[in-house]
């Protein structure tokens, strides 16, 4: 019977210790060997007290108490034991034996337990908090997550679809988990509708894949209908920005011209008086900055800048965007007609580029809105009251333009109360080297480059020049010379700058001015081809790469595309 008793003990997986009247161990099984790394042969018959130091079985001899599921440091490990005494028949205590066991690896996992619960809350509120919609199946095609971005979207609660196929939602469309546990692949941007409300939505999926199998699949769902409303109202807000937006004040407009420095300051005092305002001068002396700058200065600051390409648009496009249409004015107008310009701009400012070109006919509805502050639209019969600044600008002769009946006496009358003209590029020479240090830090931006100046020889080739396309000829001429320069180059000499027009051997002086100083070409021929020949060179010079040609000359792409069709340039 001892015999069987020692096996059942050994075989425990509980250690137990137990000890005589006189503190003497008595019994060490095989699980107390394990815990303690203490062989029973070396210990049994010890004093206990001097085995284990911090034992209290001599404490459960002294009083008889038994002590239950007690936590105590042993050594390296944690232990959680229950000790109890020993009595005889009559009572007596005559010993007391200690069961326990390691709980080292228990607290450990708890300790992870916990961590991975922390994870686990983490995951959940950053799962919810996105603003995608998100949905996970498992491998099954059954809904196991789905967060509150997609129960916002669907229109339905987490418990009405987890345990539920992942077809279950779709209204109309394939389903991308589906899809993902058929093929274990991926699939991206698949149109469908979901959910309570029908919306409207872009999928995609994964495969969720552990050891190398197939767990499941997720899904993220983008709502197209908020994505549409996002892009309209991006739309709407890029028109207000290019409608209200005035950039340049008359600090932007740099000279040390005396001529040029009066007529700014006339601007600046015609900016104060509310009277239409007529800018004249050649092709790019810079008379849609003087808009702006008048603008900006006047009492119509914060409210809308509409510029308006005169030439740009066809007679009856011109007109239907000046003052607008009713329904079914023509052929393609929209329901509910449309508001004009002039209306839009209604307290603020309108700028009539080249309005020299607008035909007779408008003309006239112009000096209508001139003489009774009102427009009708296209189709309509009802005026609209409005209150617009008017500046004019135009870079052609406008009294020879009513000599040829090709514009309204009365109404130059009306667009020409402050006239003010603006002196070209080669009447203002000491302008064109504060021009050029404000343009080189401009293409420094744009360019990455860290140009600081120019050579007085390359400056004085640029003096001696006479700039036909005025400030705008220049910075395209600025911007070649620095696109021509090494990286590392810091100063504009002459060597880097590239042929005049008129000058390069491509168009001779000859055929551009006779001698006697008559035109031989119109202006627009002579602009034309001088503008083709800057593109050659400039594909030349990028060894045909259209982007980068398009950057250099400040060009879109689409652009350059156009004038290369226009010129015929191989």
């Amino acid at each position: 019977m001892k015999k069987e008793i020692d096996v059942f003990l050994s075989s425990a997986k509980d250690a137990m210790m137990a000890i005589d009247i006189s503190g003497n161990i008595t019994l060490f099984n095989r699980a107390a060997e394990v815990i303690t790394k203490l062989r029973s042969a070396d210990v049994v018959g010890k004093p206990v007290n001097k085995i284990i130091k911090s034992t209290r079985l001599p404490y459960i001899l002294e009083t008889g108490e038994t002590e239950l599921n007690r936590r105590q440091p042993l050594g390296d490990t944690t232990i959680i034991t229950s000790r109890m005494p020993v009595k005889d028949e009559n009572g007596a205590v005559i010993g007391a034996v200690a069961i326990f066991r390691d709980i080292s690896e228990i607290i450990g996992l708890n300790e992870k337990i916990y961590e991975l619960k922390e994870i686990q809350c983490l995951l959940e509120a950053i799962f919810d908090a996105t603003q995608d919609a998100i949905t996970v199946c498992d491998e099954n095609g059954e809904y196991v997550m789905v967060n509150l971005a997609y129960s916002k979207l669907s229109g339905l609660k987490p418990k009405e679809i987890i345990g539920k196929m992942v077809e279950f939602d779709i209204i109309e469309g394939m389903s991308v988990h589906k899809h993902v546990l058929e093929t274990k692949k991926p699939i991206k941007s698949t149109r469908m509708k979901v959910g309570k409300y029908h919306r409207e939505v872009l999928a995609e999926a994964a495969p969720i894949i552990v050891d190398g199998k197939l767990k499941g699949s997720v899904g993220v769902l983008h709502d197209l209908t908020e994505i549409k409303k996002l892009n309209y109202e991006l739309m709407k807000a890029k028109q207000i920005i290019r409608k209200l937006e005035a950039r340049y004040t008359f600090e932007d407009i740099i000279t040390k011209d005396k001529e040029m420095k009066v007529v700014i300051e006339k601007a600046k005092h015609a900016a104060m008086i509310p009277a239409t305002i007529l800018l004249r001068g050649a092709s790019g002396t810079g008379k849609e900055l003087f808009a702006h700058a008048i603008h900006n200065l006047s009492n119509r600051k914060y409210n809308q800048f509409v510029r308006v390409n005169c030439a740009a648009l066809s007679e009856n496009l011109l007109e239907s965007e000046l003052f607008g249409y009713v329904e079914g004015a023509f052929t393609g107008a929209i329901k509910g007609g449309k508001i004009g310009l002039f209306e839009e701009a209604h307290s603020g400012t309108i700028f009539l580029d080249e309005i020299g070109e607008i035909s007779i006919s408008t003309q006239v509805k112009l000096l209508r809105v001139l003489q009774e502050k009102e427009i009708i639209r296209v189709g309509g019969t009802n005026p609209t009251r409005i209150d617009v600044r008017i500046i004019a600008a135009t870079n052609k002769s406008l009294e020879e333009a009513i000599e040829n009946g090709e514009f309204r006496e009365d109404l130059y009358y009306r667009i020409n109360v402050i006239p003010i003209v603006i002196p070209p590029l080669k009447k203002r020479k000491c302008d064109i080297h504060p021009l050029v240090v404000y343009l080189i830090k401009k293409f420094n931006l744009e360019y990455g480059r860290n140009v600081k100046n120019i050579s007085e020889t390359a400056l004085e080739r640029l003096i001696n020049y006479d700039w036909p396309g005025n400030v705008r000829e220049l910075q395209n001429y600025i911007s070649r010379a620095i696109v021509n320069m090494e990286y590392n180059d810091t100063i504009i000499l002459l060597d880097h700058l590239p042929n005049f027009f008129d000058s390069d051997g491509k168009i001779p002086k000859g055929k551009v001015r006779k001698e006697n100083g008559v035109n031989d070409i119109s202006l627009k021929e002579t602009m034309s081809e001088y503008e083709k020949q800057v593109i050659i060179e400039m594909l030349r010079k990028n060894k045909g790469n259209r982007t980068l040609t398009a950057k250099a000359l400040g060009l879109s792409i689409r652009n350059l595309y156009y004038k290369i069709e226009k010129y015929g340039v191989e």
